[in-house]
């Protein structure tokens, strides 16, 4: 399995800061950096600078979504950044929601059929063969790179965390990326996709399980974990992942933090967060990188691959505090 980085949880990592991250991760062993896409800075940019950088960490987008770009688009930027990495590339796709659809004015439905034929479009562009599709949501013309990839394979990933998504991605990727699911969670999400590789008369052994579990480092470590419930209150006010974390056994918790935000604003629903549910989500405060390492085991035991640490800083330093962070570990 491999331990990968993430520069984007929590707080602002300017973008030249992020590239010296990324030089240092691969020094201490990891994996893999990622990076996610939202209103932050865009990943395909700052992996191709660390790209540039680097010599054989893993450049991973954790996740790209479909309403940013066309896939002829995204076929194109893949085909670049694999090549220019020399094969390094670990796309991650997802479907998002309804706010960010609407941010690319596009419309928000029948997300299993998008991101199947989103997919199959980026895949094939990326071969530099020549593409003609025809699905029922892209219809792109013909078309063909001007030049041969170097690494015409582009490894897909799908972000998933429901029944049918979580299918897919067996059925269609070669993985599946995972966030904010606790172990228990976890090991049902690997049932589903290995099943869905079944399905499809796939190896499932063949599959990454890639998981996140956000991380804060402090020598209190009240600190770092007040910190992670700044970022806890966030994903409970959010409609999909409440809905998750409900299923996962915290219904009332997470219903309480939304009366205190509506009663009281986000200090009042911070103050919700209660350890007991930051103690069973994907969330760890620790006082060094070895506890950290201790305490994601769990995660490990339930089928996660990849396992994805997006740190999040407790100072305002925040390039300066994770690079101590990650100056902890040997891999």
């Amino acid at each position: 399995m491999h331990f990968d980085v993430e520069f984007n949880s929590g707080a602002f990592y300017p973008a030249a800061g992020t590239v010296e991250l990324a030089e240092l991760a691969e020094e201490r062993g990891f994996g893999a950096v990622w990076k996610g896409e939202s209103n932050s800075t865009d990943p395909l940019v700052l992996l191709s600078a660390m790209a540039a950088r680097t010599r054989t960490i893993k450049l991973g987008t954790a996740v790209y979504h479909v309403f940013g770009r066309s896939p002829i688009t995204l076929g194109i930027q893949a085909a670049t950044i694999n090549d220019l990495s020399d094969g390094r590339l670990l796309l991650g796709l997802g479907v998002a929601n309804r706010n960010i659809a609407g941010w690319h004015e596009g419309t928000f439905d029948r997300p299993l059929r998008r991101v199947r034929e989103y997919v199959e479009i980026v895949r094939a562009v990326a071969t530099g063969e020549r593409v003609e599709y025809h699905g029922e949501l892209y219809q792109p013309g013909p078309f063909k790179l001007s030049w041969r990839p170097r690494h015409p394979r582009v490894p897909v990933y799908l972000a998933g965390l429901g029944e049918q998504m979580t299918r897919l991605a067996g059925r269609l990727a070669e993985g599946i990326i995972v966030n904010m699911a606790n172990p228990a969670r976890v090991r049902h999400i690997v049932s589903n996709v290995r099943q869905g590789a079944v399905e499809a008369g796939r190896d499932p052994a063949q599959l990454e399980f890639i998981v996140k579990v956000r991380c804060c480092v402090n020598p209190d470590r009240e600190v770092a974990r007040r910190r992670l419930k700044q970022v806890l209150t966030f994903y409970n006010l959010a409609d999909y992942y409440r809905d998750m974390i409900a299923q996962m056994g915290f219904a009332e918790d997470s219903a309480r933090i939304r009366e205190q935000y509506q009663s009281g604003g986000f200090k009042a629903a911070m103050a919700a967060v209660t350890d007991r549910l930051l103690d069973g989500l994907p969330l760890v405060g620790a006082t060094s990188a070895d506890e950290v390492q201790e305490r994601v085991a769990p995660y490990l035991e339930a089928g996660a691959t990849r396992l994805i640490l997006p740190y999040v800083p407790a100072t305002e330093d925040t390039i300066g505090e994770t690079k101590a962070f990650l100056g902890q570990w040997r891999l």
